[in-house]
């Protein structure tokens, strides 16, 4: 996994701690720690927004990258049938 799929999936992850302390406790974390809707905290949640995006768009290489390897390596060398 390269460097910045492993800060996608950290953002990722703070951003689903966070929407489950909301849920379960109405409780935002960012809010809490940066000030609500603070200039910091708005940032917080634009960057994890675009980290959920990235993961979007990049699915198969951000969470099967040894499939694509694999599937690189097996095909590697032969013409692309139609």
């Amino acid at each position: 996994m390269n460097i910045l799929h492993t800060i996608v999936l950290i953002l990722l992850i703070v951003g689903a701690i966070n929407w489950g302390l909301v849920g379960l406790f109405s409780f935002d974390l960012v809010a809490a720690i940066f000030g609500r809707m603070s200039v910091f905290a708005r940032l917080i949640y634009i960057i994890v927004g675009l980290a959920g995006v990235y993961a979007i768009i990049f699915y198969h290489a951000f969470y099967h990258p040894a499939h694509h390897a694999e599937h690189h390596d097996e095909h590697a060398g032969r013409p692309h049938m139609t």
